[in-house]
């Protein structure tokens, strides 16, 4: 049976994620507390791994009820409590110092720092990332969840189950009591090239993963809503009406028509 299979969030946008049992729906459509805070250099450019592969030298963990990041590299540990700007700026000192950059840490709980601002979670299948991490000798499917960051992963369904819900006359599908429609493929950037641990890069990833996933791209799926083959998992957009929902690992998962039809 189709079912939530796992909820992650990223508290602190390029750093480690969080497993929750179940997560909110935020006002502004995202999963509460992914995203919260981000890093930003004195330019307002955000700090992240598509910038630096040092966010692979840093161990980070946040408690949700505290609002304290605990952060260790290089042999230095130290803890924040993000909720208060007082100790956001002593984090912003560490976390500059760390990455070499003069930067402020910022907080926005209504919507996050995602990347697609006017979109909502992400979403993957577990079968998907058995599939993609089987293209390689040395990835796992843990270490993929790492590398490609999901929000959401779908359990008891074939890989790129996702990739049904872009494109004309797409579903949708509602997970408990959220329903989920889809805005667009995710096209990929350097760090899923990268293991999560070293930050090294994967022989020829990019290459093989093309090559791979134009091999197995689904009969189901509609080739147009897809620029490039260099995609892997579902940007969502949850309704206004279903915001303020809880999502929660085991919900049951079904397939629903698209709005209007």
């Amino acid at each position: 049976m189709a079912h939530v299979e796992r909820l992650t969030v990223y508290p602190v946008k390029a750093l480690d994620g969080m497993d929750c049992d179940s997560v909110s729906i935020r006002p502004g459509g995202t999963l509460a507390h992914d995203r919260e805070f981000a890093m930003f250099d004195a330019d307002g450019d955000v700090v992240n791994g598509k910038r630096t592969d040092r966010v692979h030298d840093i161990d980070t963990s946040y408690n949700s009820e505290t609002g304290t990041l605990s952060v260790t590299a290089d042999g230095d540990s130290a803890s924040f409590e993000l909720q208060d700007a007082g100790e956001r700026t002593r984090a912003a000192d560490w976390l500059g110092a760390f990455f070499g950059v003069d930067l402020t840490v910022e907080r926005d709980e209504t919507l996050g720092y995602v990347d697609r601002r006017e979109m909502g979670p992400s979403v993957i299948s577990t079968a998907t990332l058995e599939t993609v991490a089987s293209w390689f000798d040395d990835v796992t499917v843990a270490g993929l969840r790492r590398r490609l960051r999901a929000n959401v992963e779908i359990g008891g369904v074939p890989a790129f189950w996702e990739d049904r819900f872009v494109g004309a006359d797409a579903p949708a599908f509602r997970a408990g009591g959220v329903r989920f429609e889809g805005v667009t493929p995710c096209g990929r950037c350097v760090v899923p090239q990268r293991d999560p641990d070293t930050g090294e890069t994967t022989p020829e990833f990019r290459q093989r993963f093309i090559e791979r996933r134009q091999e197995a791209f689904p009969e189901w799926a509609d080739r147009d809503a897809f620029d490039h083959f260099y995609t892997l998992m579902l940007i969502a957009r949850v309704p206004e009406d279903d915001r303020d929902s809880e999502l929660t690992v085991g919900d049951s998962v079904e397939v629903v028509p698209a709005a209007g039809t």
